[in-house]
Parts: structure tokens; sequence; C-alpha cells
């Protein structure tokens, strides 16, 4: 099979999978490396929606061609959890949306990475997000605009759990299902903390799937870690004619990181010198910004 728009040979699923698992990786220690120079971000989440956004972007799944940023039959991806723009930004400079030296300039005064992504500054960027509960509003107007318009273009959200406390994403999801946005398809990165604590704690989501099938979703629950996983389940959407679709992502707040797995504190962790070397070694890539 060939992507339609950027002509690569897509590789068979196992195949893929393996080199993305490297990829994320990658991602992982270049959002630390960007984090440890800002002495800013917010490290936890960078590493758990890795491997989603690495499997989306680098492994085709998106239709989009940064040689041709605004190409009108893109699909429409939403970084709804915009304050991890570390593991954003790195994707998007790996698929070659700009230079990777960009990602060393990370929230400096006037550099183009703001701490939450801004679409008027960097390319490959298509909303501004970082106030929670904005992406999925946004990403169902793309949506519907795609039917209205009669294009066949998907539109993709990446929410995180804690940002589920926010009743637009509700009012949204609702919108979703009433206009049979089978087009649109939510990513929750299920990591189970939020800022200050598990999000048990705070506000109890379970049972998520069985709210957004209330909500009118065709739910599913995959291991966002697993690329393979990923693909095959992005692989059979629409998951069922006239509904949105809801992938439950579950998730390792700081994965692949040991002192910052499943910690609440590095919700905003920044990582030391010596950490950043510990990361490396952990995650078993060299990135150079």
């Amino acid at each position: 099979m060939t992507d339609s728009k950027t002509g690569d040979a897509v590789a068979s699923i196992p195949a893929r999978a393996s080199e993305l698992k490297h990829k994320a990786n990658e991602i992982r220690l270049s959002a630390m490396t960007m984090t440890h120079h800002s002495r800013l971000g917010h490290t936890g989440g960078d590493l758990s929606a890795s491997d989603i956004l690495a499997t989306l972007y680098l492994g085709n799944v998106l239709r989009v061609n940064p040689a041709e940023q605004n190409w009108p039959q893109r699909d429409r991806f939403i970084m709804s959890k915009g304050h991890c723009s570390g593991a954003f930004y790195s994707t998007l400079a790996f698929k070659g949306f700009f230079p990777r030296s960009m990602l060393g300039t990370f929230m400096d005064p006037l550099s183009m990475l703001n701490g939450h992504p801004d679409r008027n500054k960097l390319p490959g960027v298509e909303a501004n997000t970082g106030p929670l509960g904005h992406g999925l509003p946004i990403a169902v107007g793309c949506a519907l605009a795609a039917r209205m318009r009669g294009e066949s273009w998907r539109t993709f959200v990446l929410t995180g759990d804690g940002e589920l406390n926010e009743g637009s994403n509700w009012e949204a999801a609702m919108t979703a299902r009433q206009y049979e946005l089978d087009s649109l398809t939510v990513i929750v990165d299920r990591n189970r903390i939020q800022q200050g604590d598990f999000t048990d704690k705070i506000i109890r989501m379970d049972p998520l799937g069985a709210k957004w099938e209330a909500f009118g979703f065709v739910v599913t629950e995959v291991d966002g870690h697993d690329p393979e996983a990923l693909l095959e389940c992005f692989a059979k959407l629409p998951l069922e004619k006239g509904k949105p679709n809801c992938i439950v992502a579950n998730t390792i707040k700081g994965k692949g990181v040991s002192f910052a797995e499943n910690k609440p504190a590095w919700h905003h962790g920044v990582p030391t010198s010596e950490q950043l070397a510990q990361a490396a070694i952990e995650l078993g890539v060299e990135v150079v910004l």
C-alpha cells in the first residue's frame, strides 16, 4: 500500500511498529532535553503521549505533508493537551515540518516554540491549545466543516484524562453524536495522573469507556504504548458508520524513565543534567538538539 499524498511505501504493521518504538523514545528524550533547557514543561505527559504521537505522524496514519502544509485534503490533528508541547513539537520536527535545530529554542524569548502550540507561529499546528477542554470543541467544528463541504479528510484530537474534568468536552461529544461525525476520532491519553495527584483522587473517571458510549461514541481501548496495537486500531477507523470514535489509550505518566514513571510530581518535573543522562541510557537513544 502507498500513501496517496507523499508516495511513501507503507511497510507491514509489525515492521513499522518496531521502528516507531525507537522513534517514540527519541521523542521522549527530545522533549526532556527541551524541558531541561527551558526549566519549564510537562515531562510526565510528554512521555505518556509519545507513542501515540509517533504512531500518528511517523507511522503515516495522518494524511499530512510537511512540504504542503495547507494541503486542503490533509487530516486535521488537534493537540488538545497543549501543555505537552515538548512531545508535540518534537514529533512535528521529526516529521519535517520545521528543522530539528529549532527545538533547542523551546520557550526562549521570541521563540516560535511557545509553552503552548500557536498555529500563527509554528508550521503543522492546526489550533492554538493549552487552556484545557477546548481541543475537542475545535475538532468537532473541523469534522462538521468536512461534512458540510463533502470532504473526506478526517479529524483526530488527543486529550488528557484529567482534561475531561472540563464540561466543554461533553458538550462537544453530544454535538459530535448529533451530527454523526464518524470522521472524528478522540484519543484519550489515559495516564491516570493530572496536575496535583492521581485522577481518581480528584474526580473519578471510571467507567470511562462507558461514559463515552453513553454520549454516543464507539469506544475501543488499547495499550497506548504499543505502536502495533495503535496502528491496528487506527486502521479500523471509522469503528462504526454514523458514530464518532473514541480510543481510550491506556498509558503510564512518565513512561520509559524510571524516576518519572507514575509519579504525580513529574507532571511538572524538570530533569537535571544527571537525570537527563540517565533517561538517555534507559530509553536507549541519543538526541542532539
